[in-house]
C-alpha cells in the first residue's frame, strides 16, 4: 500500500481507475460531512491517534499527533484466504464468492447499508461530548472511537462503490444526508438517533451499542461474500477499543461511586458531586435494552435467508458449530399471548437474531462480573444487573407489551406507573448532565470518575493526549 495515495489502502485501488474516480468523487463529501456533523469545536487540535497504515500488528496501531480532518481514513481489508469456502447455509462448501451473486443483490446491498449506517450515525450522535470531556485522556477516547467509525464507512462504502454500480453510489451518497435523531431524514435504526449528551450515555453506548457492533460485524465475517468478510475482520481488529472505552468508562464510574460513599458513608455518591448506584442502573437498564434491540425480530425470516444464502452465519460459525446447516433443528422462545408467557419452538434458522443475541448478553455479562466486583471489593452490599431481554423492548415480539426488570409481564398502566424507577426521568438527566464539566488539565479529572489505570500505547494518564491549537479552552 502506498500512503502517498490519495485514498489509503492495500486493495490495488490504483488499478481501478473507475472506482477511484468514484471514491475520489465521494471524499469531499465525506470530508464536508466531517466537519458539519464530526466533533464540533476540535477540528483544529492535534490529538495523539491510531492510525491504520496496513493491516500487519506492526501496521495497523501506528500512534501520532494528528488533525481530524487530516486523519488517513482509507481501505483496508484482511489477506484473502486461498481457497476459502462458504462456511454455512444451503452453500455450504462452495467457492466464496468475490463478486456479487445476481440473486442475492439487494438483500446483500441492504446488509452493508444497514450496518454503513450505524458508522456516521455514532459520530454524529457524539459530536458535543467534546466540550465536556473529564480528562484528555477520556477526550482522545472519544475521538479515536470516531475516527474509526469513519474509517468503517469507508470500508462499507467501498464495497457499495465497487460492486454494485449505480445503486451502491447512490447509498453512499445516502449515507452522508441521513441525520441521527433528524425527524425526515432519521438513521435506520432507532439506537442510532437517541441522545447521546453526556459521558454516561457514552460510555454505556460503547459497551453496550457497540458491542452489538463486534456480533454483527463477527457473523459478517463469515459471510460467504469475500471482501465483505474480509472487510468486516479488519474492523474487528479496530471496535475491540471501542469496547475497552465503555467497559473500562463504566467501571471507572463506578470505582469513583464506591470511593465517594466509602469516604463519607452518611452522604449519598450524589451529595458528593458523583453519579450514585441506582442511577448507573437506570443507564444500564436504558442502553442494554435498547441495543438488544439492534438483533431484529426474536423470529425472523429475513435471519433465515442470511444464514441459507451463506450472507450471514453465526458468531464464530466456523469455530464453534459442527452442523452448518441448521436444518432439523429448533429453538424455543418465550413468547406472550394475552397476558401469559408461553415457550413455543421455531425452525433454528428463523431464530438466528436470538443465537447472536444470547451471544451477546452473555458477553456482557462476563463485563457486569467485573464491574460487581468492584462493588463488592469495597465492602459495599449492593449488585448492578442486566434487565431482563423482554424488558423495555421496541423492535421484535416483545415490543408493545410492558415488563418489568425481572421479566414481569405488566399493564401499560402499571408500566407508566413505575417506569421511573427502572429508567433515566429527566430530573436524572438533568443531574447528570449538570456534572458534565470539562476537565482538560493535563494529569486532572472530573469528580464523577476514577483515572484510567494505565494511558495509551504506553504514555502515562498525564501525557499531552490533546494539543490545543487556540487560546483559551472555554466552550459555550
Amino acid at each position: 500500500m502506498a500512503l502517498t495515495d490519495s485514498i489509503p489502502n492495500n486493495v490495488d485501488l490504483g488499478s481501478d481507475k473507475k472506482l477511484l474516480r468514484a471514491l475520489e468523487k465521494w471524499q469531499p463529501n465525506f470530508l464536508a460531512w466531517w466537519k458539519e456533523m464530526g466533533p464540533e469545536s476540535f477540528q483544529e487540535d492535534e490529538i495523539y491517534l491510531r492510525t491504520a497504515v496496513s493491516v500487519d500488528p506492526q501496521g495497523w496501531a501506528h500512534y501520532d499527533y494528528v488533525r481530524m480532518p487530516e486523519y488517513r481514513w482509507g481501505i483496508f481489508l484482511v489477506p484473502q484466504e486461498e481457497g476459502r469456502k462458504v462456511g454455512f447455509g444451503d452453500m455450504e462448501n462452495e467457492s466464496a464468492w468475490q463478486e456479487v451473486p445476481g440473486e442475492l443483490r439487494g438483500v446483500l446491498r441492504r446488509l452493508i447499508v444497514t450496518q454503513a449506517d450505524t458508522e456516521p450515525a455514532s459520530v454524529e450522535q457524539q459530536r458535543q461530548l467534546g466540550k465536556t470531556a473529564p480528562s484528555l485522556y477520556d477526550l482522545r477516547s472519544l475521538f479515536q472511537v470516531n475516527v474509526e467509525e469513519g474509517r468503517h464507512l469507508w470500508a462499507m462504502v467501498h464495497l457499495l462503490h465497487k460492486y454494485f454500480g449505480k445503486d451502491g453510489r447512490d447509498e453512499a451518497e445516502a449515507l452522508l444526508e441521513r441525520r441521527s435523531g433528524d425527524p425526515d431524514k432519521p438513521r435506520l435504526l432507532n439506537t442510532f438517533n437517541e441522545k447521546t449528551e453526556e459521558w454516561l450515555s457514552f460510555f454505556c453506548f460503547t459497551m453496550f451499542t457497540d458491542r452489538d457492533g463486534k456480533f454483527q460485524l463477527a457473523a459478517l465475517s463469515e459471510s460467504g461474500f469475500d471482501p465483505l468478510a474480509r472487510a468486516t475482520k479488519f474492523m474487528l481488529t479496530e471496535e475491540s477499543y471501542h469496547l475497552f472505552t465503555g467497559e473500562t468508562g463504566i467501571e471507572r464510574i463506578i470505582q469513583r461511586t464506591v470511593e465517594l460513599m466509602k469516604k463519607d458513608p452518611n452522604e449519598d455518591a450524589r451529595d458528593q458531586g458523583g453519579i450514585d448506584l441506582p442511577t448507573i442502573q437506570k443507564w444500564i437498564n436504558f442502553w442494554f435494552s435498547s441495543s438488544l434491540d439492534l438483533f431484529g425480530s426474536e423470529v425472523s425470516s429475513n435471519a433465515a435467508e442470511y444464514f441459507a444464502s451463506g450472507l450471514k452465519g453465526r458468531y464464530r460459525e466456523r469455530e464453534k458449530y459442527t452442523d452448518h446447516k441448521a436444518l432439523d433443528q429448533y429453538y424455543e422462545i418465550e413468547m406472550p399471548v394475552g397476558t401469559q408467557i408461553v415457550k413455543k419452538t421455531v425452525p433454528l434458522r428463523n431464530a438466528m437474531n436470538e443465537i447472536l443475541r444470547d451471544e451477546y448478553i452473555a458477553d456482557c455479562e462476563r463485563v457486569l462480573r467485573r464491574w460487581n466486583y468492584v462493588i463488592q471489593k469495597a465492602g459495599i452490599r449492593y449488585q448492578l444487573r442486566f434487565p431482563d431481554r423482554k424488558f423495555n423492548r421496541k423492535v421484535g415480539i416483545y415490543a408493545n407489551h410492558w415488563f418489568t426488570p425481572e421479566g414481569q409481564l405488566i399493564s401499560q398502566e402499571e408500566w407508566q406507573a413505575r417506569q421511573g424507577d427502572w429508567l433515566p426521568t429527566p430530573a436524572d438527566r438533568e443531574y447528570v448532565r449538570s456534572l458534565m464539566v470539562p476537565c482538560y488539565e493535563r494529569g486532572k479529572i472530573a469528580n464523577w470518575i476514577a483515572p484510567p489505570r494505565q494511558g495509551v500505547n504506553g504514555k502515562p494518564f498525564d501525557w499531552e493526549y490533546v494539543r490545543f491549537h487556540r487560546k483559551s479552552t472555554v466552550f459555550v
